[in-house]
Order: structure tokens, then C-alpha cells, then sequence
């Protein structure tokens, strides 16, 4: 049989019926053939579904999947947003709710904490998904709460960090974009080299920038809180903020290193 009614493709593909016409909607899947008042989908519906299937395991947004399966996204590009999306190395997903339990906090919190930007999801086979690094994010900010920060300015911060880090990562994309996919992309060689260069290229370069974004924040907070001890605070607190600062902060110095 090649072709079939919604409900047969349906089963055929594994899928619901309201599983379909939402990828119609979204535009995902191709309009079946009309005979009078029957829709008919034939055999490019199975392997539009199964593609569609393929490119949410590697976790792709549906918006990018449909520049994927219209041709809209080049060639070069496509091995690349698949790179971005599996940039993090295999985990296990969580739900928000299977993280509130992880982390036994009430799944309301997590959620308003995750809408301040807190919390940022993966996409994961079509949904939004969490980590074990999420759970231990978790926690830390139950331990500030516990240190005795209110949790409206833990939002707030979070709110002014998410503001913040969103406009050095929209930046740090455009000098790529800039520098190294426009020039490659306008290279002689040929689409699959183009393809491997980008993904190497980001693959290259995104520890490095979060290495050196992750490098800078320590520094700077460490910078801000001895200036800020400084004036505020005694010998005693400036004392064991220098301990502290050396001992987790600074690396160790090797024993033939002359110190400055």
C-alpha cells in the first residue's frame, strides 16, 4: 500500500493524528493529495515524519527543522546547527518536574526560577529538558537562599545576568558569523569541507569562549568583593577573604615559579 488516510499514516509512522496536523500546520509535512472529500499521504510523508523523528533526537527546534527539510538552510550550515545543538556532551534528560524531585524543590519554584532565565532548557526529542548540571545549579541557589538572600533578588539578579550574558553570547555569535562562516562560506572548497571546517570551527571555539567568559566572571567577582572588603570590611574578614580567594579561586603555583 503507498498511500494512506491520516489515521493509517498515523499508526504507520508511530505517531498521533494531532501529532500530524500539527507538522501540517507548522508546515513540517507536505499537503496530501485530495481525491473529492479524502486526503490521501503517500510515501514522502513517512520519510518527511521519520526525518522530522531524526532531526528532534538530535535536538533540533522545530522552526530549525523546517528550514532543514525545505532546503532553506544551506548545506554548509546544516552539520553545524546540529553541532550547536549537541554541543553538550551525552546526559541524562530531565523533565522540570523530575528535576524538582532531583533536587526536592516544589516543581512551582523551578518554574518561575526557569522563566527569570535562571534555568535554561536544552531541547531534547521535541521538548524542553534539564540535566544533572541543572540539579546542581539547583542547589546552589538553595544554598544562597539558605545563606539568607531573598529569593525576589536572586530573580532579580537573575533576571539583570540573563540580560547581560544573552548580549555577549548574541555578540560572540555575530563575530563568528562574521569571521569565520561568511568567509568559509565563501571559500572555494567544497560544501562537505565547508560543512567540516564550521563544525570544527565551533567545536573549537565554544569551550574556548565559555572558558575564557567563565574565567573572567571569577575574576571579576573576586576583583569586586576584595575592593568592596576593602572599604567595608576589617582585618580579620579581609584576611580570610585572601585565604579563601587563594585556596579556591587562584591556581596553585608550582614550586620552581618565582613569584611577582
Amino acid at each position: 500500500m503507498d498511500r494512506w488516510r491520516v489515521e493509517e499514516l498515523a499508526e504507520e509512522a508511530d505517531v498521533s493524528v494531532d501529532t500530524i496536523r500539527f507538522y501540517q500546520k507548522r508546515r513540517l509535512l507536505p499537503a496530501p493529495r485530495r481525491e473529492g472529500r479524502v486526503a490521501w499521504y503517500g510515501p514522502e510523508h513517512i520519510e518527511r515524519l521519520s526525518r522530522i523523528r531524526e532531526l528532534q533526537a538530535q535536538g533540533l527546534t522545530l522552526a530549525l527543522i523546517g528550514r532543514v527539510v525545505s532546503g532553506d538552510l544551506d548545506a554548509t550550515d546544516a552539520p553545524l546547527a546540529v553541532a550547536v545543538a549537541v554541543a553538550d556532551p551525552p546526559e541524562e534528560f530531565l523533565t522540570l518536574a523530575e528535576l524538582a524531585e532531583r533536587a526536592a524543590v516544589p516543581p512551582a519554584l523551578l518554574d518561575a526560577v526557569a522563566k527569570e532565565g535562571l534555568l535554561v532548557a536544552r531541547v531534547h526529542d521535541g521538548g524542553e529538558r534539564y540535566t544533572a548540571s541543572d540539579v546542581e545549579v539547583v542547589r546552589a541557589g538553595l544554598a544562597l537562599l539558605e545563606s539568607g538572600f531573598p529569593l525576589s533578588e536572586l530573580l532579580a539578579l537573575a533576571r539583570a545576568h540573563n540580560a547581560a550574558t544573552h548580549e555577549t553570547a548574541e555578540r560572540a555569535v555575530a563575530l563568528f558569523d562574521e569571521y569565520v562562516r561568511t568567509p568559509l562560506r565563501a571559500s572555494a572548497a567544497s560544501d562537505d569541507e565547508k560543512a567540516r571546517r564550521l563544525v570544527d570551527a565551533f567545536r573549537t571555539l565554544l569551550p574556548a569562549v565559555t572558558a575564557l567568559v567563565e574565567h573572567h566572571f571569577r575574576r571579576v567577582l573576586l576583583a569586586v568583593a576584595q575592593a568592596h572588603l576593602e572599604s567595608v570590611g576589617e582585618a580579620h574578614e579581609l584576611a580570610a577573604a585572601s585565604v579563601e580567594a587563594a585556596r579556591r579561586i587562584e591556581p596553585a603555583r608550582s614550586r620552581t615559579e618565582t613569584p611577582r
